[in-house]
């Protein structure tokens, strides 16, 4: 139950803790808009080489790269499913502080461990992001 209503020094508090986890959300916003364009990206050099009819003997070579483009697909994939976690985790972390403020019950535990979560999913998918970099360029990226 309410215990008493949030002073504003108590929300201004609450306001200034959840900064962090805003600024987060943030650069998970342009991350997430990172990786989609790398997988536009993918998708449509897939669309262009598996266009590229057989009979074409200058370009039937590219369609070698598809099998690569589709395990960068995959990784990218899971890139986001992993980045868009963290967002979720974060959103519900400032939901959190805002909540417990304003019923008047500790949150540090919960707080931090949904702070080590969202970490983890971001750390996750920068390394599934790592991953398809790796493998992103090769001879067949700079043939046309």
């Amino acid at each position: 139950m309410i215990a008493s209503t949030p002073t504003v020094e108590q929300l201004s508090q609450v306001m200034i803790h959840a900064t962090a986890p805003a600024f987060i959300l943030g650069a998970l916003a342009s991350f997430i808009s990172l990786i989609i364009g790398r997988m536009n990206g993918i998708i449509e050099r897939s669309r262009m080489i598996g266009a590229i009819p057989d009979t074409d003997t200058h370009r039937r070579h590219l369609k070698a790269d598809l099998p690569r483009l589709r395990r960068r697909s995959h990784l990218l994939h899971w890139a986001i499913h992993f980045a868009v976690g963290s967002a979720i985790v974060t959103t519900l972390l400032i939901c959190l502080a805002f909540a417990t403020a304003f019923f008047g019950w500790r949150h540090e535990v919960g707080g931090a461990l949904l702070f080590v979560v969202a970490l983890v999913l971001f750390g996750t998918s920068l390394v599934y992001l790592a991953r398809e970099v790796s493998i992103g360029l090769t001879e067949f990226d700079h043939i046309g």
